[in-house]
């Protein structure tokens, strides 16, 4: 006999369990199909050109974010929130890192992906040997590349480029938009040496970067975020807290 106390789901007969399933079934579905008509309309994306030449303190030198793309067609550019000031980065951003796996798939499809952050690159590079990864990462320290692509929003620099950029992606958990840094992801596309920037993603619109979230997402307590519609009782945390 079962006693304990533990937020649990509702316990029925297994034909009871079944008709429920399939009705989840259903809906299931046609989030897939509704993800594959995004990701169609997200292929479709007309793109701009960048006139300006982004710099990047590398370890092997100064590089550009034409040679980030490594001789490769797509670049991703993941936005790694680690400030000039800090020892150690975004516990949430290693987070993402430790758990991305095999990348092979990507260099297949004529794709890299690469590491940004304003940190110099002799904090980068520790921390990066810490963790011992072996993903690119570069320093935008001395370049507008941050600012521009909103990873980095101060009084100081008041950015004009790409200013369609959608507000609430980058707002805080309580609802407006923080100052400092933010993490993100943008995708370049590469004709010849002209580099276009095609896409960018910010807070939530990242988090199917690896797989913890969605495996976490079929399990009973799910996320365990105060953002989910969860069942009374069952544990939750402050959205990135």
């Amino acid at each position: 006999m079962t006693t304990t106390t533990l937020a649990h789901p509702p316990i029925v007969a297994a034909d009871a369990w079944l008709a429920e399933r399939q009705a989840l079934l259903a809906e299931e579905k046609a989030l897939t199909q509704q993800r594959d008509r995004v990701n169609a309309q997200r292929r479709r994306l007309p793109m701009v050109k960048l006139e300006k030449t982004y710099r990047f303190d590398g370890p092997q030198g100064e590089t550009s974010l034409l040679d980030l793309f490594e001789g490769r067609r797509q670049l991703l550019v993941y936005h790694f929130m680690f400030a000039p000031e800090w020892e150690n980065g975004c516990t949430g951003c290693t987070g993402l890192v430790n758990a991305l796996g095999d990348l092979s798939l990507l260099y297949e499809r004529d794709t890299t992906l690469a590491l940004v952050s304003r940190a110099p690159l002799a904090k980068l590079s520790a921390y990066r040997a810490r963790h011992r990864w072996t993903l690119p990462w570069v320093s935008s320290f001395n370049s507008d590349f941050n600012y521009d692509f909103h990873v980095t929003l101060d009084d100081a620099v008041a950015p004009v480029e790409y200013n369609y950029r959608r507000r609430e992606e980058l707002a805080s958990p309580q609802g407006s938009p923080g100052q400092g840094e933010h993490h993100g992801m943008s995708v370049f596309f590469r004709l010849d040496d002209a580099v276009f920037h095609t896409y960018s993603a910010y807070a939530r619109g990242v988090e199917g970067l690896t797989d913890a979230y969605s495996l976490l997402d079929i399990t009973p307590y799910g996320r365990q975020e105060d953002f989910e519609d969860s069942p009374a009782g069952w544990p939750q945390r402050p959205t990135y807290g």
